[in-house]
């Protein structure tokens, strides 16, 4: 080009290659932030098929634990794998948000992270549910009634947490909804419904510790929250970014 010096083409030349290089990968971290989100909500739902404790009540459970123990396990096996799953898929959309507000990002990042850490604990009290009725000969000292009630126990307890573990769950999808709301390379009304999602997700936290008689107030919530979630996950791994728009 006339009043280009080698040395300035050279220098525009490595400058594409780098805005190139870098809208590949934003592509790639779009694509694995849906896909992480995607293998979460197969792995949950396979690991409630198998180990059925996902809304199951404390007698059906204890009887499936009795009868059904090695794939009791192996569906809260799944399940904690099922929750890193999600904390790959909140990393991956750090990544993608951050240019947009890196301690927003952030925040929304730990409030997963705070999640991961008690589902996972939750999950435990039912891997002692299984060990209390694996009718090991150390607890021959106990009666099968004795053992039956501390596995209800442990069970509420995962109960409990599985429910507490929904205030980081449901905060977080409100930075996250804000920033892609913000955002110029994800769409606007996913935003909005993700903001929303939080709302819907600490509704049915209250009504489970103050209303528990009324799991209907909850059904609409379910609703939103697949809508939200499964429509960020769609979203990422079939349209992705709008690169034109994606602040490096």
């Amino acid at each position: 080009m006339i009043g280009l010096s080698r040395k300035d083409l050279y220098n525009d030349n490595n400058f594409i290659r780098r805005g190139e290089k870098t809208m590949n990968k934003t592509k790639k971290i779009a694509r694995f932030a849906g896909l992480m989100y995607l293998v979460y909500i197969i792995a949950s739902i396979i690991a409630d098929k198998i180990g059925h404790f996902a809304f199951a009540d404390a007698t059906t459970v204890i009887n499936y634990i009795i009868t059904n123990g090695a794939q009791f396990r192996i569906g809260l096996v799944i399940s904690l794998f099922s929750s890193v799953f999600f904390l790959l898929a909140a990393w991956a959309l750090y990544v993608l948000l951050k240019p947009v507000n890196k301690n927003l990002a952030l925040l929304f990042l730990l409030l997963n992270a705070a999640g991961f850490v008690i589902w996972d604990i939750s999950i435990l009290s039912l891997f002692t549910s299984q060990l209390l009725l694996s009718g090991a000969d150390y607890l021959k000292v106990f009666s099968p009634d004795q053992l039956q009630a501390l596995a209800t126990v442990f069970f509420h307890l995962h109960k409990d947490g599985t429910i507490v573990a929904q205030i980081p769950y449901g905060l977080w999808v409100l930075p996250l909804g804000y920033l892609i709301f913000k955002s110029n390379f994800l769409p606007k009304w996913l935003g909005i419904l993700l903001m929303v999602d939080c709302i819907a997700v600490l509704v049915w936290f209250f009504q489970f510790f103050f209303l528990p008689q009324y799991p209907i107030i909850t059904r609409p919530c379910w609703g939103i929250s697949f809508l939200a979630e499964f429509g960020l996950t769609l979203w990422l791994l079939i349209k992705g970014v709008n690169i034109k728009k994606y602040d490096i």
